[in-house]
């Protein structure tokens, strides 16, 4: 499962707005890819579709979909919001990743 902290899911429902998707229908999608400077790096994207491979969380009033390769690396990840003049934007708190790189967008296992 993945988590939603109160400012990400703010964060998450005015961006869906602003890129017109509803945060009651619609769904973000949170998958790891190949690359960064780590070995593998987070996406983070809006989506009205579910694909056969996903899974499908909610937390905090945010519906998540999740293919199953990237499930496995972000089995108990946090996302959270950092805002502010030295904030990052979203960031994954993520219990499996053994090193991360200094923007926090990459990781390794």
């Amino acid at each position: 499962m993945i988590q939603v902290s109160e400012k990400a899911k703010q964060r998450v429902i005015s961006l869906m707005i602003e890129e017109g998707f509803d945060a009651t229908k619609d769904y973000v999608r949170v998958g790891v890819k190949s690359g960064g400077c780590s070995g593998l790096s987070y996406e983070l994207n809006f989506d009205n579709k579910i694909n056969e491979s996903d899974k499908v969380f909610e937390d905090n009033a945010v519906r998540i979909l999740v293919d199953k390769k990237s499930f496995l690396y972000l089995v108990g990840t946090v996302l959270e919001y950092s805002g502010g003049l030295n904030g990052k934007g979203f960031v994954f708190n993520n219990p499996n990743a053994q090193r991360t790189c200094g923007c926090g967008e990459s990781f390794s296992l």
